[in-house]
């Protein structure tokens, strides 16, 4: 699998997509509501992408970006084929990738220059620590951080952060906690959890991480994710993510869709089972009215964007 997000008009986000899969979407764009891809690497990376623009009739136009302002490119390449060579180089990080294309600088107009945050210390550490909170957690991305950023400190008489002070805070802490993840070595606890609950949703438990935003809305909202075959679920939601990113374990939530006490523990043991078989320990005392706490759990979950 390609480590990219491909951003499409048609299909919405798509995350780790395959080279033969990459193919498909830039022969298949060109029609009504289907005539771009944005791919981005993982993690994403600011202003750092490809993409291409075609309509059915007309030609390719490939662009590229390698962060600054200086640094975007395009090209009119000729078919299908030559994009997707050029994407799926690029995907890869194949030196030379972009060869064999008559590639010419954009230009995008004067880069206007962002003002420093007009906030006191205390304020501004406030700010930076609640979107750091949010970007340990490891499941938002690079828009909902400027998002949260700009409208945090926001009252109804001031608005003190502006989008591009929101957004050039955000992408400063996204890039240190880049830095910092390039430093672990090997499978993750976060990336086991994952493993388990794909092993649970195959087996058919549906299995949804960092699902709504508390208890009350995950427990009425589960049963719309379950497929026809599904016996029961398990899920956390965004304030356990919070809370396992913050040392404190992580809570889980679980079920039988039959709303029998007898499932609901027998469901308990199959996510218990597929939790040690991935190394990772559990607390519960068997009791299908108790959460199953994941813990100890160190929580260094890897960006995606």
């Amino acid at each position: 699998m390609l480590e990219v997000v491909v951003k499409t008009e048609k299909r919405g986000r798509l995350v780790r997509v395959s080279a033969e899969g990459l193919a498909d979407l830039v022969r298949r764009i060109g029609g009504d509501g289907d005539r771009f891809l944005v791919v981005h690497p993982i993690p994403d990376l600011p202003d750092v992408f490809v993409q291409v623009w075609h309509e059915a009739g007309g030609d390719y136009t490939l662009e590229h970006r390698d962060g600054s302002v200086d640094r975007h490119f395009l090209a009119k390449p000729d078919g299908a084929e030559a994009v997707i060579s050029a994407m799926t180089g690029w995907a890869r990080r194949e030196a030379g990738w972009d060869a064999g294309l008559d590639w010419a600088p954009l230009d995008l107009g004067p880069v206007t220059e962002v003002p420093p945050l007009d906030l006191g210390e205390g304020e501004r550490e406030e700010l930076e620590q609640q979107v750091r909170e949010v970007l340990v957690g490891g499941y938002s991305n690079r828009a909902r951080l400027t998002e949260l950023a700009e409208d945090y400190l926001v009252t109804k008489e001031r608005r003190p952060v502006s989008p591009a002070q929101a957004r050039a805070l955000a992408d400063r802490l996204w890039l240190e906690r880049v830095a910092e993840q390039a430093t672990w070595q090997g499978e993750t606890d976060p990336e086991r959890l994952t493993r388990a609950f794909a092993a649970l949703e195959a087996s058919g438990i549906t299995a949804r991480e960092n699902f709504t935003c508390c208890r009350s809305c995950g427990q009425s909202e589960i049963g719309a994710e379950a497929g026809p075959d599904a016996r029961g679920f398990v899920y956390f939601h965004s304030q356990s993510t919070g809370s396992a990113a913050c040392g404190r374990g992580l809570t889980l939530h679980y079920g039988g869709f039959d709303n029998s006490s007898e499932t609901t523990t027998a469901i308990g043991h199959e996510i218990v089972s597929a939790l040690t078989a991935v190394g990772l320990p559990t607390e519960w005392n068997h009791d299908p009215g108790r959460a199953i706490t994941v813990t100890p759990l160190e929580w260094r979950r890897r960006l995606i964007g």
